[in-house]
C-alpha cells in the first residue's frame, strides 16, 4: 500500500482556497470534513466547498461525511467528482448498498468508525469498501489529542485486510502529527489525515513532506 497524506482543509483559510490548496499541492488529496450539527455537535462545510476544491484542479477531494442520513446525501459527493466518499457506519442504514452505489458513481467508498465502534462486525465485509477510516479522536472538532488506544483497532483492521489479500486503505484521522504518525503507520495505517499539524505549521508544504517521510519509514504492511 502506498502512503497517502490527506491534509484536512477544515483548518485552512476558505477565503483563499486556491492559495491554501497550492500550499499542500505535494499531498495526495485534500480532505473535506462535512459536519451537519446533528451526527456531530458542529457545523462545517458541505457540497459547494467540495465542488470548489474539485474545480481548482490542484488536488482530488477526499470527503469525510460526519452527517446523518448519508444514504441520502453521500451519492451527491460522488456525482460531484470526489475521488473518495467516506460515511459513518453509525449513521448509514444500508452501508453495503451505499458503498456499492458510490462505486457505481465512480468514487471510492470509505467506511468510518468512531472510537467506540468495534471494527469486528465489518471485517467480513472489507471487500465492499476501498477505505476504512479509524477515527483517532471523537469526530466533530479539529485539534484534539490522538487516542493511543485506537492503535489495536488499526492493527486488527490491517491484519484482516492482509489476510484477505485486499487493496484497502486504512485511514486515521485525528491528532496526526510528527509525534504520532509513526506509531499509526507501524500499526498498519497508510492513509493519514492531518489538519492542525499542516496548516498551523510555518511551512505546510514542508510539513506534508516530513509526515510522508516519517510514515514511509515506519509503515508495516
Amino acid at each position: 500500500m502506498g502512503i497517502v497524506i490527506s491534509p484536512s482543509i477544515l483548518n485552512s483559510d476558505f477565503g483563499n482556497l486556491r492559495g491554501e490548496l497550492t500550499k499542500i499541492a505535494g499531498a495526495d488529496v485534500a480532505h473535506v470534513d462535512v459536519m451537519d450539527n446533528h451526527f456531530v455537535p458542529n457545523l462545517s462545510i458541505g457540497l459547494p466547498v467540495a465542488e470548489a476544491v474539485i474545480k481548482q484542479g490542484i488536488l482530488p477531494a477526499d470527503t469525510h461525511l460526519m452527517i446523518e442520513d448519508p444514504d441520502r446525501w453521500a451519492p451527491a459527493y460522488a456525482e460531484a467528482g470526489c475521488v473518495n466518499v467516506t460515511f459513518h457506519a453509525e449513521a448509514a442504514v444500508a452501508p453495503i448498498r451505499l458503498a456499492r452505489e458510490l462505486r457505481k458513481l465512480g468514487a471510492r467508498a470509505g467506511l468510518a468508525l468512531r472510537p467506540a465502534t468495534d471494527v469486528t462486525p465489518f471485517l467480513d465485509l472489507l471487500e465492499e469498501f476501498d477505505l476504512i477510516l479509524v477515527m483517532t479522536v471523537e469526530p466533530g472538532f479539529g485539534g484534539q489529542s490522538f487516542i493511543e488506544a485506537m492503535l489495536p483497532k488499526v492493527r486488527r483492521t490491517r491484519d484482516a485486510i492482509t489476510r484477505a489479500g485486499l487493496n484497502v486503505d486504512v485511514q486515521v484521522d485525528g491528532g496526526i502529527s510528527r509525534a504520532t504518525i509513526e506509531r499509526a503507520a507501524a500499526a498498519g495505517a497508510n492513509n493519514f489525515v492531518a489538519g492542525t499539524a499542516i496548516f498551523r505549521s510555518g511551512d505546510p508544504a514542508a510539513e506534508v513532506q516530513a509526515l510522508r517521510e516519517l510514515a514511509e519509514a515506519a509503515y508495516r504492511d
